[in-house]
Protein backbone atom coordinates (compact mmCIF):
# COMPACT_ATOMS: atom_id res chain seq x y z
CA UNK A 1 0.00 0.00 0.00
CA UNK A 2 1.02 3.79 -0.97
CA UNK A 3 1.79 5.81 1.90
CA UNK A 4 -0.69 8.62 1.75
CA UNK A 5 0.24 11.83 0.28
CA UNK A 6 -0.94 13.72 3.53
CA UNK A 7 0.67 11.60 6.23
CA UNK A 8 3.82 13.58 7.80
CA UNK A 9 6.94 12.15 7.90
CA UNK A 10 10.28 12.98 10.49
CA UNK A 11 13.55 11.64 10.89
CA UNK A 12 15.14 10.94 14.50
CA UNK A 13 18.49 11.27 15.53
CA UNK A 14 19.18 9.82 18.63
CA UNK A 15 22.02 10.65 21.36
CA UNK A 16 23.48 8.54 22.95
CA UNK A 17 22.11 9.52 26.25
CA UNK A 18 18.30 9.00 25.85
CA UNK A 19 17.10 12.14 27.14
CA UNK A 20 15.68 14.52 24.54
CA UNK A 21 15.23 13.26 21.06
CA UNK A 22 15.74 15.51 18.33
CA UNK A 23 14.05 15.31 14.57
CA UNK A 24 13.45 17.18 11.75
CA UNK A 25 10.31 17.39 10.07
CA UNK A 26 10.06 17.33 5.97
CA UNK A 27 8.53 20.57 4.57
CA UNK A 28 4.51 19.11 3.92
CA UNK A 29 3.98 18.65 7.89
CA UNK A 30 2.33 21.98 9.05
CA UNK A 31 0.89 20.54 12.23
CA UNK A 32 3.82 18.83 13.66
CA UNK A 33 4.46 21.23 16.26
CA UNK A 34 0.71 21.04 17.36
CA UNK A 35 1.63 18.54 19.54
CA UNK A 36 4.57 17.08 21.49
CA UNK A 37 5.61 13.08 20.93
CA UNK A 38 6.04 11.63 24.40
CA UNK A 39 9.46 9.42 23.95
CA UNK A 40 10.19 6.24 26.50
CA UNK A 41 13.52 3.86 27.03
CA UNK A 42 13.21 0.87 28.88
CA UNK A 43 16.18 0.76 30.65
CA UNK A 44 19.43 0.43 28.14
CA UNK A 45 17.20 -0.19 25.49
CA UNK A 46 15.90 1.61 22.56
CA UNK A 47 13.37 4.26 22.68
CA UNK A 48 9.79 3.76 21.69
CA UNK A 49 6.89 6.62 21.37
CA UNK A 50 8.63 8.78 18.45
CA UNK A 51 6.57 8.05 15.38
CA UNK A 52 7.73 8.74 11.85
CA UNK A 53 4.21 9.17 10.72
CA UNK A 54 1.33 10.89 11.69
CA UNK A 55 -2.82 11.26 10.61
CA UNK A 56 -5.36 13.45 11.65
CA UNK A 57 -8.84 11.54 11.97
CA UNK A 58 -10.56 13.92 9.27
CA UNK A 59 -8.09 12.37 6.73
CA UNK A 60 -10.13 9.43 7.12
CA UNK A 61 -13.58 11.21 7.50
CA UNK A 62 -13.77 12.08 10.72
CA UNK A 63 -16.76 14.23 11.89
CA UNK A 64 -16.94 15.69 15.25
CA UNK A 65 -20.25 16.79 15.57
CA UNK A 66 -20.73 14.27 18.30
CA UNK A 67 -23.78 13.01 16.07
CA UNK A 68 -22.23 11.35 13.14
CA UNK A 69 -20.97 7.96 13.96
CA UNK A 70 -17.09 7.87 13.43
CA UNK A 71 -16.80 3.87 13.83
CA UNK A 72 -15.42 3.23 10.16
CA UNK A 73 -13.43 6.58 10.50
CA UNK A 74 -11.33 5.50 13.52
CA UNK A 75 -10.82 1.58 12.42
CA UNK A 76 -9.76 2.74 8.65
CA UNK A 77 -7.15 5.14 10.07
CA UNK A 78 -5.54 2.37 12.58
CA UNK A 79 -5.42 -0.14 10.25
CA UNK A 80 -3.70 2.32 7.43
CA UNK A 81 -1.40 3.31 10.30
CA UNK A 82 -0.45 -0.21 11.28
CA UNK A 83 1.41 -0.61 8.15
CA UNK A 84 3.93 1.74 9.33
CA UNK A 85 4.54 -0.48 12.73
CA UNK A 86 8.01 -1.79 11.16
CA UNK A 87 8.78 1.67 9.43
CA UNK A 88 8.98 3.93 12.43
CA UNK A 89 5.59 3.65 14.17
CA UNK A 90 2.57 5.65 13.41
CA UNK A 91 0.52 8.31 15.16
CA UNK A 92 -3.59 9.05 15.05
CA UNK A 93 -4.15 12.62 16.03
CA UNK A 94 -7.79 13.07 17.32
CA UNK A 95 -8.43 16.85 16.91
CA UNK A 96 -10.69 19.23 19.09
CA UNK A 97 -14.74 17.94 18.92
CA UNK A 98 -16.83 15.09 19.86
CA UNK A 99 -15.98 11.96 17.86
CA UNK A 100 -18.46 9.47 18.74
CA UNK A 101 -17.50 5.74 18.09
CA UNK A 102 -18.39 2.47 18.25
CA UNK A 103 -15.43 0.33 19.43
CA UNK A 104 -11.76 0.02 17.65
CA UNK A 105 -8.63 -1.88 18.38
CA UNK A 106 -5.55 -0.24 18.50
CA UNK A 107 -2.13 -1.50 16.94
CA UNK A 108 1.90 -1.82 17.74
CA UNK A 109 3.60 1.07 17.59
CA UNK A 110 1.46 3.39 18.27
CA UNK A 111 0.00 6.42 19.80
CA UNK A 112 -3.40 7.91 19.80
CA UNK A 113 -2.86 11.48 20.63
CA UNK A 114 -5.90 13.56 21.72
CA UNK A 115 -5.44 16.93 21.17
CA UNK A 116 -7.20 20.03 23.60
CA UNK A 117 -10.89 19.30 23.75
CA UNK A 118 -11.04 16.37 21.92
CA UNK A 119 -13.60 14.01 23.50
CA UNK A 120 -13.70 10.58 21.67
CA UNK A 121 -17.37 9.49 23.07
CA UNK A 122 -18.25 5.69 22.69
CA UNK A 123 -21.65 4.69 21.12
CA UNK A 124 -24.46 3.60 22.61
CA UNK A 125 -25.71 1.48 19.23
CA UNK A 126 -25.88 -1.98 20.94
CA UNK A 127 -25.19 -3.87 17.87
CA UNK A 128 -21.51 -2.43 17.51
CA UNK A 129 -20.58 -4.17 20.71
CA UNK A 130 -20.31 -7.97 19.93
CA UNK A 131 -19.92 -10.66 22.75
CA UNK A 132 -16.03 -11.74 23.00
CA UNK A 133 -14.89 -14.50 24.91
CA UNK A 134 -13.72 -14.17 28.94
CA UNK A 135 -11.12 -13.88 30.14
CA UNK A 136 -8.87 -17.08 30.68
CA UNK A 137 -8.41 -16.50 34.00
CA UNK A 138 -12.11 -15.80 34.69
CA UNK A 139 -13.28 -18.30 33.09
CA UNK A 140 -16.97 -16.08 32.46
CA UNK A 141 -17.74 -12.61 32.16
CA UNK A 142 -17.51 -10.78 35.46
CA UNK A 143 -21.07 -9.82 35.68
CA UNK A 144 -22.73 -12.74 34.86
CA UNK A 145 -21.74 -16.11 33.09
CA UNK A 146 -20.69 -16.51 29.31
CA UNK A 147 -18.91 -13.91 26.88
CA UNK A 148 -18.73 -10.04 27.65
CA UNK A 149 -19.57 -7.34 25.42
CA UNK A 150 -16.17 -5.36 23.55
CA UNK A 151 -14.20 -3.33 24.96
CA UNK A 152 -14.54 0.10 24.02
CA UNK A 153 -10.80 0.58 23.16
CA UNK A 154 -8.59 -2.20 23.33
CA UNK A 155 -6.23 -4.73 21.77
CA UNK A 156 -4.23 -7.89 22.25
CA UNK A 157 -0.38 -8.73 21.74
CA UNK A 158 0.84 -5.20 21.21
CA UNK A 159 3.74 -3.88 21.95
CA UNK A 160 5.06 0.12 22.51
CA UNK A 161 1.41 1.55 22.73
CA UNK A 162 1.15 5.39 23.81
CA UNK A 163 -2.59 7.12 24.60
CA UNK A 164 -1.97 10.42 25.73
CA UNK A 165 -2.52 14.26 24.72
CA UNK A 166 -3.46 17.10 26.09
CA UNK A 167 -5.93 16.24 28.40
CA UNK A 168 -8.21 15.40 25.98
CA UNK A 169 -11.34 13.09 26.89
CA UNK A 170 -12.58 9.51 26.27
CA UNK A 171 -15.88 9.20 27.32
CA UNK A 172 -17.75 5.94 28.09
CA UNK A 173 -21.20 6.84 28.17
CA UNK A 174 -21.84 4.66 30.87
CA UNK A 175 -24.83 5.19 32.05
CA UNK A 176 -26.55 3.69 28.97
CA UNK A 177 -24.65 0.60 30.56
CA UNK A 178 -25.55 0.99 34.12
CA UNK A 179 -29.44 1.35 33.60
CA UNK A 180 -29.30 -1.96 31.64
CA UNK A 181 -27.31 -3.54 34.24
CA UNK A 182 -29.51 -2.24 37.21
CA UNK A 183 -32.53 -3.65 35.09
CA UNK A 184 -30.92 -6.68 34.41
CA UNK A 185 -31.24 -6.08 31.02
CA UNK A 186 -27.71 -7.25 30.02
CA UNK A 187 -27.36 -11.17 29.30
CA UNK A 188 -23.57 -10.58 29.31
CA UNK A 189 -21.08 -9.06 31.15
CA UNK A 190 -20.35 -5.52 30.67
CA UNK A 191 -16.86 -4.17 28.61
CA UNK A 192 -14.47 -2.27 29.86
CA UNK A 193 -13.67 1.52 28.78
CA UNK A 194 -9.87 0.76 27.93
CA UNK A 195 -8.30 -2.88 27.53
CA UNK A 196 -4.81 -3.97 26.28
CA UNK A 197 -4.12 -7.53 26.85
CA UNK A 198 -1.17 -9.59 25.79
CA UNK A 199 1.18 -6.64 25.39
CA UNK A 200 3.94 -4.69 26.71
CA UNK A 201 5.87 -1.39 27.03
CA UNK A 202 2.77 1.18 27.80
CA UNK A 203 2.27 4.48 28.52
CA UNK A 204 -1.11 5.95 29.18
CA UNK A 205 -0.97 9.62 30.31
CA UNK A 206 -2.66 13.02 30.35
CA UNK A 207 -6.11 11.89 29.50
CA UNK A 208 -9.17 12.25 31.28
CA UNK A 209 -11.22 9.14 31.25
CA UNK A 210 -14.93 9.02 31.96
CA UNK A 211 -18.25 7.12 32.01
CA UNK A 212 -17.15 3.56 31.83
CA UNK A 213 -19.23 0.93 31.30
CA UNK A 214 -17.66 -1.11 34.18
CA UNK A 215 -13.90 -0.89 35.15
CA UNK A 216 -11.97 1.98 33.22
CA UNK A 217 -8.67 1.37 32.67
CA UNK A 218 -7.49 -2.63 32.43
CA UNK A 219 -4.40 -4.09 31.33
CA UNK A 220 -4.21 -7.50 31.61
CA UNK A 221 -1.39 -9.73 31.30
CA UNK A 222 0.79 -7.14 30.36
CA UNK A 223 4.40 -6.10 31.11
CA UNK A 224 5.84 -2.95 31.38
CA UNK A 225 2.73 -0.52 31.95
CA UNK A 226 3.37 3.38 32.73
CA UNK A 227 -0.28 4.97 34.16
CA UNK A 228 0.73 9.23 34.79
CA UNK A 229 -1.15 11.93 35.12
CA UNK A 230 -4.64 10.76 34.35
CA UNK A 231 -8.36 12.12 35.82
CA UNK A 232 -10.47 8.75 35.86
CA UNK A 233 -14.58 10.17 36.63
CA UNK A 234 -17.74 8.00 37.23
CA UNK A 235 -20.19 8.68 39.69
CA UNK A 236 -19.76 7.41 42.78
CA UNK A 237 -23.17 5.25 43.09
CA UNK A 238 -22.36 3.55 39.53
CA UNK A 239 -21.71 -0.10 39.75
CA UNK A 240 -17.95 -1.88 39.07
CA UNK A 241 -16.53 1.60 38.07
CA UNK A 242 -13.60 0.64 39.16
CA UNK A 243 -10.49 3.20 37.77
CA UNK A 244 -7.47 1.44 37.41
CA UNK A 245 -6.97 -2.49 37.58
CA UNK A 246 -3.90 -3.94 36.34
CA UNK A 247 -4.36 -7.65 36.80
CA UNK A 248 -1.87 -10.44 36.32
CA UNK A 249 0.42 -7.91 34.68
CA UNK A 250 4.53 -7.01 35.91
CA UNK A 251 6.17 -3.79 36.04
CA UNK A 252 3.18 -1.17 36.81
CA UNK A 253 3.84 2.36 37.74
CA UNK A 254 0.59 4.29 38.05
CA UNK A 255 1.46 7.65 39.71
CA UNK A 256 0.33 11.46 39.79
CA UNK A 257 -3.81 10.71 38.96
CA UNK A 258 -6.92 11.38 40.47
CA UNK A 259 -9.58 9.13 40.41
CA UNK A 260 -13.46 9.57 41.42
CA UNK A 261 -14.56 5.69 41.20
CA UNK A 262 -18.34 4.12 42.21
CA UNK A 263 -16.30 0.93 43.27
CA UNK A 264 -12.15 0.55 43.99
CA UNK A 265 -9.84 3.66 43.01
CA UNK A 266 -7.31 0.96 42.12
CA UNK A 267 -7.95 -2.90 42.00
CA UNK A 268 -4.88 -5.03 41.69
CA UNK A 269 -6.38 -8.31 40.62
CA UNK A 270 -5.43 -11.79 39.16
CA UNK A 271 -7.45 -14.08 38.06
CA UNK A 272 -10.58 -15.92 39.73
CA UNK A 273 -10.72 -19.18 41.41
CA UNK A 274 -9.86 -22.09 39.47
CA UNK A 275 -9.42 -20.27 36.41
CA UNK A 276 -6.87 -18.04 38.40
CA UNK A 277 -4.90 -20.57 39.58
CA UNK A 278 -4.63 -22.83 36.41
CA UNK A 279 -3.43 -19.56 33.87
CA UNK A 280 -1.11 -19.16 37.09
CA UNK A 281 -0.16 -15.69 36.22
CA UNK A 282 0.43 -13.16 39.33
CA UNK A 283 0.16 -9.18 39.28
CA UNK A 284 4.26 -7.78 40.76
CA UNK A 285 6.47 -5.13 40.78
CA UNK A 286 3.74 -2.88 40.88
CA UNK A 287 4.31 1.07 42.26
CA UNK A 288 1.51 3.40 43.26
CA UNK A 289 2.38 6.83 43.88
CA UNK A 290 0.97 10.39 44.21
CA UNK A 291 -2.89 8.96 43.92
CA UNK A 292 -5.77 11.12 45.27
CA UNK A 293 -8.92 9.04 45.26
CA UNK A 294 -12.99 9.74 46.49
CA UNK A 295 -14.72 6.64 47.09
CA UNK A 296 -17.19 6.16 49.65
CA UNK A 297 -18.47 2.34 49.08
CA UNK A 298 -14.88 0.96 48.52
CA UNK A 299 -11.16 0.94 48.51
CA UNK A 300 -8.54 3.53 47.72
CA UNK A 301 -6.16 0.26 47.00
CA UNK A 302 -7.94 -2.96 46.62
CA UNK A 303 -5.68 -6.04 46.74
CA UNK A 304 -8.22 -8.94 45.53
CA UNK A 305 -10.92 -10.43 45.16
CA UNK A 306 -9.84 -12.08 42.20
CA UNK A 307 -6.47 -12.95 43.36
CA UNK A 308 -5.92 -16.48 42.08
CA UNK A 309 -3.22 -15.97 40.23
CA UNK A 310 -1.04 -14.14 43.50
CA UNK A 311 -0.62 -10.63 44.09
CA UNK A 312 3.42 -9.48 45.14
CA UNK A 313 5.86 -7.04 45.67
CA UNK A 314 3.06 -3.99 45.37
CA UNK A 315 4.66 -0.52 46.86
CA UNK A 316 2.44 2.16 47.03
CA UNK A 317 3.22 6.02 48.94
CA UNK A 318 2.42 9.35 48.67
CA UNK A 319 -1.49 8.45 48.48
CA UNK A 320 -4.37 11.20 49.39
CA UNK A 321 -8.34 9.88 50.26
CA UNK A 322 -11.00 12.21 50.88
CA UNK A 323 -14.19 10.51 51.94
CA UNK A 324 -13.67 6.56 50.91
CA UNK A 325 -14.40 3.24 52.56
CA UNK A 326 -10.80 1.87 53.41
CA UNK A 327 -7.54 3.29 52.77
CA UNK A 328 -6.22 -0.40 52.15
CA UNK A 329 -8.30 -3.35 51.55
CA UNK A 330 -7.37 -7.46 51.10
CA UNK A 331 -10.40 -9.20 49.56
CA UNK A 332 -10.18 -12.58 49.51
CA UNK A 333 -12.00 -16.35 50.65
CA UNK A 334 -11.48 -20.09 50.56
CA UNK A 335 -11.52 -21.48 47.38
CA UNK A 336 -9.36 -18.41 46.09
CA UNK A 337 -5.78 -20.12 46.50
CA UNK A 338 -3.00 -17.73 45.36
CA UNK A 339 -1.32 -15.05 47.19
CA UNK A 340 -0.99 -12.02 48.34
CA UNK A 341 2.21 -11.34 49.99
CA UNK A 342 5.36 -8.56 50.11
CA UNK A 343 2.77 -5.89 50.19
CA UNK A 344 4.19 -2.31 51.37
CA UNK A 345 2.40 0.77 51.82
CA UNK A 346 3.38 4.34 53.20
CA UNK A 347 2.68 8.21 53.68
CA UNK A 348 -1.35 8.23 53.02
CA UNK A 349 -3.62 10.83 54.01
CA UNK A 350 -6.96 10.16 55.04
CA UNK A 351 -9.98 12.20 55.61
CA UNK A 352 -13.43 10.97 56.38
CA UNK A 353 -13.24 7.16 56.09
CA UNK A 354 -15.31 3.91 57.40
CA UNK A 355 -12.36 2.05 57.83
CA UNK A 356 -8.12 2.51 57.77
CA UNK A 357 -7.38 -1.05 57.31
CA UNK A 358 -9.58 -3.62 55.99
CA UNK A 359 -8.68 -7.52 55.35
CA UNK A 360 -11.61 -9.78 54.15
CA UNK A 361 -11.15 -13.35 54.27
CA UNK A 362 -14.85 -14.01 53.68
CA UNK A 363 -15.31 -12.25 49.96
CA UNK A 364 -17.52 -15.27 48.30
CA UNK A 365 -18.55 -14.99 45.22
CA UNK A 366 -16.77 -17.59 43.35
CA UNK A 367 -16.57 -17.92 39.67
CA UNK A 368 -19.34 -21.28 39.32
CA UNK A 369 -19.69 -24.27 41.93
CA UNK A 370 -15.99 -26.03 40.54
CA UNK A 371 -13.95 -23.96 43.06
CA UNK A 372 -11.60 -25.99 44.96
CA UNK A 373 -12.50 -25.81 49.09
CA UNK A 374 -9.46 -26.58 50.08
CA UNK A 375 -7.16 -23.68 48.00
CA UNK A 376 -6.69 -21.03 50.76
CA UNK A 377 -4.80 -17.66 50.05
CA UNK A 378 -1.56 -16.99 51.68
CA UNK A 379 -2.03 -13.54 53.13
CA UNK A 380 1.69 -12.39 54.36
CA UNK A 381 4.35 -9.95 54.60
CA UNK A 382 1.69 -6.94 54.69
CA UNK A 383 3.62 -3.27 55.74
CA UNK A 384 1.48 -0.24 56.88
CA UNK A 385 3.81 2.82 58.11
CA UNK A 386 2.91 6.94 58.15
CA UNK A 387 -0.51 6.72 58.13
CA UNK A 388 -2.59 10.37 59.18
CA UNK A 389 -6.24 9.90 59.17
CA UNK A 390 -9.14 11.78 60.08
CA UNK A 391 -12.88 11.62 61.01
CA UNK A 392 -12.55 7.56 60.90
CA UNK A 393 -15.37 5.52 61.66
CA UNK A 394 -13.40 2.66 62.76
CA UNK A 395 -8.98 2.17 62.47
CA UNK A 396 -9.71 -1.77 61.26
CA UNK A 397 -11.41 -4.77 60.13
CA UNK A 398 -9.02 -7.35 59.48
CA UNK A 399 -10.56 -11.09 59.71
CA UNK A 400 -8.34 -14.00 58.36
CA UNK A 401 -9.71 -17.70 57.71
CA UNK A 402 -10.14 -20.44 60.20
CA UNK A 403 -7.15 -22.70 59.57
CA UNK A 404 -5.40 -20.31 57.28
CA UNK A 405 -4.17 -17.21 59.77
CA UNK A 406 -2.65 -14.14 57.81
CA UNK A 407 0.55 -13.66 59.13
CA UNK A 408 3.54 -10.90 59.36
CA UNK A 409 1.04 -7.35 59.48
CA UNK A 410 3.00 -4.77 60.30
CA UNK A 411 1.38 -1.52 61.28
CA UNK A 412 3.63 1.54 62.38
CA UNK A 413 3.43 5.04 63.20
CA UNK A 414 -0.02 5.51 62.11
CA UNK A 415 -2.72 8.38 63.53
CA UNK A 416 -6.69 7.91 63.15
CA UNK A 417 -8.57 10.81 64.45
CA UNK A 418 -12.23 9.18 65.27
CA UNK A 419 -15.39 10.68 63.80
CA UNK A 420 -18.38 12.22 65.95
CA UNK A 421 -19.62 8.67 66.32
CA UNK A 422 -17.26 6.06 66.21
CA UNK A 423 -18.06 2.03 66.12
CA UNK A 424 -17.30 0.53 69.64
CA UNK A 425 -14.82 -1.22 68.60
CA UNK A 426 -11.68 0.43 66.91
CA UNK A 427 -10.16 -2.89 65.74
CA UNK A 428 -11.24 -5.81 65.04
CA UNK A 429 -9.28 -8.20 64.82
CA UNK A 430 -9.55 -12.39 64.13
CA UNK A 431 -7.07 -14.65 62.42
CA UNK A 432 -4.26 -12.41 62.09
CA UNK A 433 -0.43 -12.15 63.10
CA UNK A 434 1.79 -9.66 63.29
CA UNK A 435 2.96 -6.43 65.11
CA UNK A 436 2.21 -2.79 65.35
CA UNK A 437 4.68 0.18 66.16
CA UNK A 438 3.38 4.26 67.62
CA UNK A 439 -0.34 3.05 66.49
CA UNK A 440 -3.59 5.30 68.01
CA UNK A 441 -5.72 4.44 69.12
CA UNK A 442 -3.67 1.24 70.40
CA UNK A 443 -4.00 -1.47 67.63
CA UNK A 444 -5.87 -4.74 68.88
CA UNK A 445 -4.17 -7.86 70.93
CA UNK A 446 -2.93 -9.92 67.92
CA UNK A 447 -0.81 -7.01 66.93
CA UNK A 448 1.58 -6.25 69.77
CA UNK A 449 3.18 -3.43 70.21
CA UNK A 450 7.14 -4.01 69.11
CA UNK A 451 8.36 -0.15 68.90
CA UNK A 452 9.92 -0.59 65.33
CA UNK A 453 8.72 0.72 62.11
CA UNK A 454 7.91 -1.71 59.11
CA UNK A 455 9.73 -2.09 56.18
CA UNK A 456 9.56 -0.48 53.01
CA UNK A 457 11.89 -1.48 50.15
CA UNK A 458 14.95 0.54 49.08
CA UNK A 459 16.13 -0.92 45.89
CA UNK A 460 14.09 0.73 43.07
CA UNK A 461 11.42 -1.55 41.02
CA UNK A 462 12.12 -2.15 37.26
CA UNK A 463 9.55 0.21 35.95
CA UNK A 464 11.39 3.01 37.58
CA UNK A 465 14.19 2.96 35.25
CA UNK A 466 11.87 4.00 32.48
CA UNK A 467 12.48 7.24 31.39
CA UNK A 468 9.77 9.40 29.89
CA UNK A 469 10.43 12.45 27.81
CA UNK A 470 9.84 14.60 24.81
CA UNK A 471 10.62 13.95 21.07
CA UNK A 472 11.10 16.64 20.67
Amino acid sequence: MSKPSSFCKFSIRFPQIIAMVAFVWTAECRRAEEFGQQLWSVGDGAPGGCRAYAADLVQFGGVSDGVTSNTKAFRDAIANLSQYASDGGSMLIVPPGRWLTGPFNLTSHFTLFLQEHAEIVASTDFDEYPIVEPLPSYGRGRDTTGGRYSNFIWGSNLTDVIITGENGTIDGQGQFWWDKFHKKELDSTRGYLLELMHSENILISNLTFINSPAWTLHPVYCNNVIISSVTVLAPVDSPNTDGIDPDSCSNVLIENSFIVSGDDCIAIKSGWDEYGIRYGRPSEHILIRGVTCISPDSAVIALGSEMSGGIQDVRAENIVAVNSEAAVRIKTAVGRGGFVRDIFVKGVSLHTMKYVFWITGNYGNHADDHWDPDALPEITRINYSDFFAENVTMVANLQGIEKDAFTDICISNVTAELSAKPKKVLWNCSLVEGVSSYVSPKACDELPENGKPCDYPTIPLPIESVRVGQCG
